[in-house]
């Protein structure tokens, strides 16, 4: 009697991490499609941060130029940097919205991507344009006085990437919470932008302003990703700001994940 034997096919486990990666690769790629359509927008966003130096530079320089030791510039363009991601990620959930009137937004969410992805992938494509205007503002700044340290600015837009991600998540969770409402979408973005904005001495040192501000400055962890960035490039790569600013950045990340995936779930329901 011949006895015979089942054996079941090996299944080549893919660890979670991998799935994810894949699936934020997938979501980032698909996001960028109609960004690389639209050369002009694409080369607009380009120019902006040097349009923006090159108006407000020379004032700052003008009136406050002795207030800085490293040079104005030195300090200037982290800020500028700062500012380009505070934009494009605060305006991830934009997007969304006219993905809402589509019907794409509830077709993503029946593919087996998962939920964070979804979030990581469309903050990480607003950071493709932001690396590719930090290049060309650095280059074009180099020759007026800044100096150019590599190692922190590579850590410093890794630092970028980091809280632009928890902001991104942010952003797509008020775009699912205002989505019967749109236009609520900028009246709110534009009230908290603004404000953080100022109170993170990004534009003008804050040393020189009221108690008040210097105080509130404390609870704004924009203006700790703020002090970092400026330390990490002018190359003081271990000083304690980049300590906080990656701490900030961090919990940015954490806490927006978490709101934009539970935002997500709910919207599902």
């Amino acid at each position: 009697m011949t006895t015979l034997t089942l054996t079941t096919p090996a299944v080549t486990e893919v660890q979670p991490s991998r799935n994810l990666l894949r699936d934020i690769r997938i979501v980032m790629t698909r996001e960028l499609k109609p960004v690389l359509r639209d050369p002009f927008s694409l080369l607009f966003g380009m120019i902006q941060p040097l349009i923006f130096l090159a108006l407000f530079g020379p004032l700052l320089a003008g009136s406050m130029g002795g207030a800085f030791d490293a040079g104005v510039w030195q300090w200037f363009v982290p800020s500028i940097l700062v500012m380009t991601t505070l934009f494009g990620t605060s305006a991830t959930g934009s997007n969304l919205l006219f993905e809402f009137q589509t019907g794409a937004h509830e077709r993503m969410l029946v593919t087996p991507l998962s939920r964070s992805s979804l979030l990581i992938g469309r903050a990480l494509k607003e950071m493709v344009p932001l690396f590719g205007q930090a290049v060309i503002v650095i280059a074009v700044m180099t020759p007026f006085a800044f100096d150019l340290h590599v190692g922190g600015a590579v850590v410093g837009l890794a630092l970028l990437g980091v809280f632009g991600v928890g902001l991104g998540s942010f952003s797509y969770a008020l775009a699912i919470a205002v989505r019967k409402q749109d236009w609520m979408f900028w009246v709110v973005q534009q009230t908290f932008l603004f404000p953080l904005m100022i109170l993170s001495g990004m534009l003008l040192p804050l040393e020189t302003g009221p108690g008040w501000m210097r105080v509130a400055s404390k609870f704004n962890p924009l203006s700790y990703l703020v002090d970092a960035e400026r330390s990490l490039f002018s190359g003081d790569v271990l000083s304690s700001a980049v300590l906080w600013g990656w701490a900030a950045a961090i919990v940015t990340a954490a806490l927006g994940l978490t709101v934009g995936i539970r935002a997500m779930l709910r919207s599902a329901a």
